[in-house]
């Protein structure tokens, strides 16, 4: 399998294709494909599987797509301005937040998580069941805006605005921590919890947060 990305405001991966390769995406997420592509839809996983997906934001049913034809190309592109995040999960297994798998190879899987902690999960922005991509091959992650990657130390603590996680590996320890001070609470203009991040590992950020985005463009739509 080859790739590449293209376009910059709303990018898309477009993936070449030996015979018999094949790959996967929730529905809705092919937007083109040359002649000999043959689609097939199924519960990936299984039942427990595909309701896991419903609270990680993806669909039920995955589409998947098999290369009939030596060299045939399919693209998947992402729903929103930002960009695309090729991740070889053979070298790793990554946690992700909800919305944020594109496509993958056959062989990677994706499976619901949850965090360690049961206040992460409740107050952390990306809800309770975060996805688990693990096995073998790429997978392709979506970003809202600009991608920050940060390699963290055994010990390093990174803390991020909720939201603005994609991904991180899981030797990374995940919690919430709350904002001190009242001020800042209820002045600040922030949310009332930070993401907290401990390496070591490799954490993928992203600039944006585009549900953030969409609740400012709706507050300023008129009202009747």
């Amino acid at each position: 399998m080859k790739y590449e990305i293209i376009g910059q405001t709303v990018p898309a991966v477009e993936v070449t294709l030996s015979t018999g390769e094949s790959m996967f995406t929730q529905s809705g997420g092919m937007i083109w494909e040359t002649e000999g592509i043959k689609m097939s839809t199924n519960a990936r996983g299984g039942l427990a599987s595909s309701l896991g997906r419903i609270f990680t934001g993806e669909s039920i049913f995955m589409a998947n797509y098999t290369a009939e034809t030596e060299g045939a190309k399919i693209a998947f592109g992402s729903t929103v301005p930002g960009c695309v995040v090729p991740v070889d999960v053979s070298k790793g297994e990554m946690i992700a937040q909800k919305g944020a798998f594109l496509c993958a190879q056959q062989g990677v899987e994706l499976k619901a998580t949850f965090t360690k902690k049961l206040t992460a999960g409740l107050f952390g922005g990306e809800g309770f069941i975060l996805q688990r991509i693990f096995g073998n091959g790429m997978a392709f992650l979506e970003v809202d805006g600009d991608m920050v990657e940060r390699t963290l130390a055994p010990g390093e603590v990174i803390k991020v605005d909720t939201g603005n996680v994609v991904a991180f590996e899981t030797s990374v320890s995940y919690d919430i921590e709350t904002v001190k001070g009242l001020g800042n609470i209820f002045l600040g203009g922030e949310g009332l919890f930070l993401t907290k991040l401990t390496g070591p590992g490799r954490v993928i950020l992203q600039t944006q947060n585009f549900n953030d985005f969409a609740g400012r463009v709706i507050s300023m739509l008129p009202k009747k």
